[in-house]
């Protein structure tokens, strides 16, 4: 599978799953708004996201497909078959230990990331019984993330792709059914991500003994090649998690804040995450298995120009989603959320974090697309050093930004230490001698650039001109003004890049291209081993 279908595979489904997110979160504002109740929820699902994000998704990810492609290219698919068996076996019992230790401590635990709720008992104690709820999570979704590495490596990328909507479903399953028979939807929440963790693991487990990988569970045993892959594992867990680090140092701080903030960050976050998930993730999860692959075959020159094309990429999307948050996040977040408990001033606050947001928003996809370069080369260490300087970055313009601009400040700090982790992160690959931008990339960046501004420029006049009564007019039409601002700033840029060569229809229609079939790769592969 190419590298652009891979990525347009796995940003399909991931567009699927954030569409199913956002009807959830639609309905998570209109059951729960802006309260202690949200708060305590939102709260006990970061930090279940956020271990598994930095030991479990993202560190275990880096160090395991690079060692795993290695495996298979030099040994054969039943060498690299029983490695990832016996790094099962290990993953099990350490995420099994990690989560029965948090339960026991939960307490000390939200005391130790949001001790905002010390003085408040009614969001403590909730937020207390909640994570008890999601952590388990954590397990789960751990051993999903090796099925699905495992997957990606032979080029089925579709099941780990679809596995989130699974998560989604549920949750919107258990608001509507559940919530009428325990104290309050936060609890059905909480139930429901605990279930779709559950789902997400027997899904990706069947999917891959369909395509051949029945991995059995043996006694964990260190060998040389586990040792390798924890001393990856342990630095790129700071790695890997270096965005969730910063949301989580917002989380601390915003909880000393007045009650809504974190509310107002985590609903503003998510219409940010949209296109870092559709194309910072996509392009992440197609690119590492890509890279790891030719750098372990030797193919030095294919991996630079592969990096180059998935820059092009990230630009392509990314650029154009940052202005049009920059230009319209009042109608976007009004129309979208206000509804319910959500409020006009809880909207309005919202779009303002959400303005904060997109600042960075080309720096987040570019991190996810960088990283990859040094973890493909079993490097997890310098995208830690880098990370470092990100979170104290962070951290001070964090404490500069919140007594001036509240919770907006701390969007604005989370967006710029991205921005800078992005620099670092190309600065020292270029420096290495990992990457230069070729001629093409060079050409095409300044017309992505003038075809971004040509939208911008649609999106003001569509929105302070032509669409103003729209947005007074009822919720029908106030969701047609939003799908004409949508659909008029896709036409624009659309037009003017291929108008301006920011890229060109043969490379889309290559994308429909039928892929090879990846079972007929893995029964080769067994046959070589």
């Amino acid at each position: 599978m190419s590298l652009f279908r891979a990525i347009a595979t796995v940003g399909g489904l991931t567009m699927a799953s954030r569409i199913a997110g956002f009807v959830r979160d639609l309905l998570i504002a209109r059951y729960l708004g802006a309260g202690p109740v949200a708060d305590a929820f939102f709260v006990s699902l970061r930090l279940p996201n956020f271990f598994r994000s930095l030991f479990a998704e993202g560190a275990f990810t880096a160090g395991f497909l690079p060692l795993f492609s290695h495996i298979q290219a030099k040994e054969g698919h039943a060498a690299a078959q029983l490695f990832a068996e016996r790094a099962l076996a290990v993953l099990l019992l350490a995420t099994f230990g990690f989560t029965l230790i948090a339960q026991i401590a939960m307490p000390a635990v939200i005391i130790l990331l949001a001790p905002g709720f010390i003085d408040d008992p009614q969001r403590f104690d909730l937020s207390v019984t909640l994570t008890i709820i999601t952590f388990p999570y954590l397990l789960f979704i751990s051993l999903a993330s090796l099925y699905g590495a495992v997957l990606n490596c032979i080029g089925r990328f579709f099941s780990m792709a679809a596995a989130p909507i699974l998560l989604n479903l549920v949750m919107i399953a258990g608001m509507l059914l559940l919530t009428p028979h325990v104290p309050n939807a936060g609890y059905a929440l909480a139930w429901s991500v605990l279930v779709g963790g559950i789902l997400q693991f027997l899904w990706l487990a069947w999917d891959a003994r369909r395509s051949g990988i029945d991995l059995r569970l043996r006694r964990p045993r260190l060998n040389d090649k586990l040792r390798r892959l924890f001393r990856l594992i342990l630095p790129a867990a700071l790695g890997a998690g270096a965005t969730q680090v910063n949301l989580v140092v917002g989380l601390i701080l915003a909880s000393l804040l007045p009650a809504g903030a974190v509310s107002y960050l985590f609903y503003a976050d998510r219409i940010n995450q949209l296109t870092i998930g559709v194309v910072g993730v996509a392009i992440a999860t197609a690119l590492l298995p890509t890279l790891a692959g030719q750098l372990a075959r030797g193919e030095d020159r294919a991996a630079l120009a592969t990096q180059n094309r998935a820059l092009e990429f990230a630009l392509l999307l990314s650029l154009p989603a940052c202005a049009a948050l920059l230009v319209i996040p009042f109608p976007v977040i009004s129309i979208l959320f206000q509804r319910g408990e959500f409020g006009s001033e809880t909207a309005r606050q919202t779009a303002f974090a959400l303005l904060a947001y997109a600042v960075g928003l080309p720096g987040y996809v570019l991190v996810r697309t960088l990283t990859p370069g040094f973890h493909a080369r079993q490097d997890t260490r310098t995208p830690v050093r880098l990370a470092l300087v990100s979170i104290a970055v962070n951290i001070g313009f964090s404490l500069i930004l919140m007594p001036r601009l509240g919770h907006v400040g701390l969007a604005l700090a989370t967006a710029l230490a991205a921005s800078i982790n992005t620099v670092l992160l190309l600065y020292t690959l270029r420096r290495r001698g990992h990457w230069q931008a070729d001629a093409r990339l060079k050409g095409r960046v300044w017309r992505i650039l003038l075809a971004t501004l040509a939208m911008a420029a649609a999106l003001v006049l569509l929105d302070r001109f032509m669409l103003l009564p729209w947005y007074e007019g009822t919720q029908g039409l106030r969701i047609a003004a939003l799908a004409a601002l949508v659909g008029g700033g896709v036409a624009c840029y659309l037009i003017a890049a291929l108008a301006l060569g920011a890229t060109r229809p043969a490379e889309w229609k290559s994308l429909l291209r039928r892929p090879p079939d990846p079972g007929a790769l893995v029964a080769v592969r067994r046959s070589d081993g």
